[in-house]
């Protein structure tokens, strides 16, 4: 029988757009690798111009710049001279909100392989990244310094918006000492401890996720009130904190590993302390006009780490195995993606 309702143009415009994805992700990874965004700066360039700088073809840098206006991150201001457009200045490296890391992250090859086996890991379920490269992402990470630095300044980056309404959106003021578990260079600890002066850190991560932190914690005038441990959380959990928070920790790994971090904190956190978890909550049904990023980052956490983003019902499974009771979840103001789950232990 014919079908009622037949592809629209748009429909098939859209399906297309989708299909062009990777693309677009090659392309914005290319600006930042050449530093397009810096050498425009606050001026205009013509691709000449640029492909001088960048020691490239002239015909070929005009063609990414054309490719890159498409996209919104230029603006051609008259044949062949270009300019940034406030999206295009987040590749800036000298702009306070970059993410100019945080795309060369994601758009580097060692994240993009395994999404090439994406179909592979829906069949069975298990990570793409440990059979392309023979380990686990993280222990990739380790043997390679500078990709490390990379991934944390990506992480760094990816936190700012978070770090900025944590603070006003729980009372920190009520605990002594914060456990960052897992935190990185310490961005989101530092805008804590900055809008307490009256609470102390803990800074929790391997010596990688640390490499950075003690410079910015420094810079940020904060390492008398923050110690540095490292560590590995699938082994332990710092003592001496009643506030443990965990930000995009737990959506990258297995409920069984999660057991694992979440069984550390409950052995060593006090009695009135409480367990906070910073991550997506996804909705019980999805909702097509709210979804944004968050199923492309779930299917990154399934070829890549072997995590997954979760429901408030997950959430609370996970809490009440390892001895927590959830009791608040509080959504972020949009449109940032993050929750916060406040547990306590029981």
């Amino acid at each position: 029988m014919p079908r009622e309702n037949h592809p629209s143009h748009k429909d098939r415009d859209t399906l297309v757009r989708i299909a062009y994805g990777a693309m677009a992700t090659h392309t914005m990874g290319a600006a930042a690798r050449l530093r397009i965004a810096d050498l425009i700066g606050d001026g205009e360039c013509t691709a000449d111009e640029l492909a001088a700088e960048c020691t490239a073809q002239p015909q070929a840098m005009g063609r990414l710049l054309r490719a890159l206006t498409g996209l919104g991150l230029l603006d051609e201001r008259s044949p062949g001279v270009f300019a940034l457009t406030p999206v295009g200045a987040l590749l800036r490296t000298d702009e306070p909100e970059s993410l100019h890391s945080f795309v060369r992250m994601f758009s580097d090859p060692t994240l993009l392989r395994a999404w090439e086996r994406l179909d592979d890991s829906v069949r069975t379920g298990e990570t793409s990244f440990d059979a392309v490269f023979g380990k686990d992402f993280f222990g990739h990470l380790a043997e390679r310094p500078e990709m490390s630095a990379d991934f944390n300044a990506a992480m760094s980056q990816a936190t700012r918006d978070t770090a900025a309404l944590l603070p006003s959106a729980f009372d920190f003021g009520r605990f002594a000492t914060v456990a960052d578990i897992g935190g990185g260079d310490g961005t989101l600890l530092a805008a804590i401890l900055r809008a307490f002066p009256s609470l102390d850190g803990i800074l929790f991560d391997s010596a990688e996720g640390l490499a950075q932190a003690g410079a910015k914690l420094a810079r940020d005038g904060l390492d008398g009130r923050c110690s540095l441990v490292p560590g590995d959380f699938f082994a332990t959990a710092p003592e001496g904190a009643d506030l443990y928070l965990l930000k995009s920790v737990i959506h990258d790994w297995s409920d069984a590993r999660c057991a694992d971090i979440l069984g550390h904190c409950r052995r060593v956190i006090p009695d009135g302390g409480r367990l906070l978890l910073v991550e997506p909550v996804l909705p019980p049904v999805v909702d097509p006009a709210a979804a944004g990023v968050v199923y492309l980052s779930d299917l990154n956490m399934l070829v890549n780490v072997g995590g997954r983003e979760r429901t408030r019902d997950d959430f609370e499974l996970l809490c009440r195995a390892a001895g927590f009771a959830v009791r608040t979840v509080t959504r972020l103001p949009k449109p940032n993606r993050f929750s916060v789950i406040e547990a306590e232990p029981v």
